[in-house]
């Protein structure tokens, strides 16, 4: 392999061949990246289920895409689908992928609704009022097979695999709001050693439900400021009070540099360095002082051969949390410094929400988009800063700026913490 075609530890450069994207903004790489740049929200009310009584009534859910309302599998089957068709058409691949699949997908579980409506179809023997072991009683006694892949979210990447033709096992993962990057992260891997020459990643979330909305709302993770709903999400504001609950799905279609150079593809951006941490200190919050997550920045940028003065742009987390905001302006100023100033930090959950599973991917597209067009997305809703977080996060209005690394941030529930250095094809 010529050198022009490694990195600085002699492994493969890994190219971006084709991205595909969909979150509350639209369809599509196009309509999704006019929207994000023209500070667009797609935060909306709630029509998908009743949300009387709750303090959360917002969220970025797809709408636009028809699957049975009450089926989050089947949601997030339909938007890791309709990306992948985007990102292999872009990366002109026809045909079976011949490659890994590496997919990551929400730990569903069924809606309670669908519980008690299984579970009145078990036997006498029950004991009337349990619920739940009517529940498994009913699976044990009446096998269904359309309800039971309606609830197993491993089901995703199988249809993904057969759809597609990618080779051996698919791998499904769960790292919270880390998965997307992680699942680039092993694909990623998987070129370097060697294993293959191009793997498909994608993360899909389809799983707003009432359920999922009071969860973390028991959390105080959700912001409750409803009205007007794209104000919601206002990302290292003072004012901030919670995330915004959405959805989406994109894909990313890698190989080696030399595999996708050979085949005439077209390069999109190279995935330089991977870094993943995870945190300790609790089941759901974040180490406050950012240790985990600022190992997990170094780890990154140490893998892509650069330094904190290489970075032109970061793609933050930003989820519009009290503590989570702080925590990552903490991070990233460990790590940058008195440089972080100069440097455009923005949130594009400002827009479309916290698509959880998603987001890795979600924002790595994004992040690529950033590279290729020298436009920096806004963080809206920044009316109000937060004298205690510094930052130039690109207010309100997108910026024209030439960059040629990206870093994003991936800083997951329970401490699973993921970030990608993406930059642009060498010359």
């Amino acid at each position: 392999m010529s050198n022009a075609y490694k990195d600085h530890l002699g492994r493969p450069l890994i190219a971006v061949t084709g991205m595909g994207v969909i979150t509350s903004l639209g369809q599509g790489i196009e309509d999704n990246w006019k929207a994000l740049t023209s500070g667009v929200s797609g935060i909306h009310k709630i029509e998908r289920f009743p949300t009387e009584g709750l303090n959360t009534r917002i969220s970025g859910t797809v709408d636009f895409i028809a699957v049975p309302a009450q089926n989050a599998v089947e949601r997030s089957y339909a938007f890791a689908r309709e990306t992948t068709l985007e990102a292999l058409a872009q990366a002109g691949i026809n045909g079976d992928f011949n490659g890994p699949l590496f997919l990551a997908a929400p730990p569903i579980e069924p809606e309670w609704s669908a519980r008690f409506e299984l579970a009145d179809r078990a036997g006498p023997s029950v004991r009337p009022g349990d619920a739940y072991d009517r529940f498994l009683a009913a699976m044990r006694e009446r096998a269904d097979p359309v309800f039971h892949e309606a609830v197993m979210f491993g089901s995703i990447s199988e249809r993904l695999a057969d759809r597609f033709g990618t080779r051996g096992l698919p791998v499904t993962l769960s790292t919270a709001c880390a998965s997307g990057a992680t699942a680039i992260q092993l694909g990623v891997e998987a070129i370097r050693q060697g294993r293959t020459d191009r793997a498909l990643t994608v993360a899909t979330d389809g799983s707003v439900s009432a359920e999922a909305l009071i969860r973390f709302a028991l959390l105080s993770a959700l912001s409750t400021q409803n009205d007007p709903p794209e104000k919601a999400s206002k990302p290292f504001t003072k004012d901030r009070d919670g995330f915004v609950i959405a959805e989406g799905a994109a894909t990313l279609v890698l190989e080696s540099l030399e595999a996708a150079i050979a085949r005439g593809a077209r390069v999109y951006g190279i995935l330089r360095g991977c870094g993943e941490k995870a945190d300790l200190f609790h089941r759901t919050r974040s180490s406050p002082d950012g240790g985990p997550a600022i190992a997990t920045i170094r780890a990154a940028l140490a893998d892509a051969g650069i330094d904190e003065s290489g970075i032109g742009y970061i793609n933050a987390h930003g989820t519009s949390t009290p503590e989570n905001d702080k925590m990552e302006y903490h991070a990233m100023s460990a790590v940058f410094g008195d440089g972080l100033p100069q440097i455009a930090v923005s949130s594009n959950k400002s827009m479309i929400g916290h698509t959880l599973t998603a987001a890795g991917a979600v924002e790595a597209v994004f992040s690529l988009q950033t590279i290729l067009t020298g436009t920096l997305p806004p963080t809206i809703n920044y009316l109000n800063p937060d004298p205690a977080i510094v930052l130039d996060v690109v207010p309100n209005v997108k910026r024209d700026k030439q960059v040629s690394a990206v870093l994003s941030n991936s800083f997951g529930f329970g401490g699973q913490n993921a970030s990608l250095v993406m930059a642009a094809e060498p010359a």
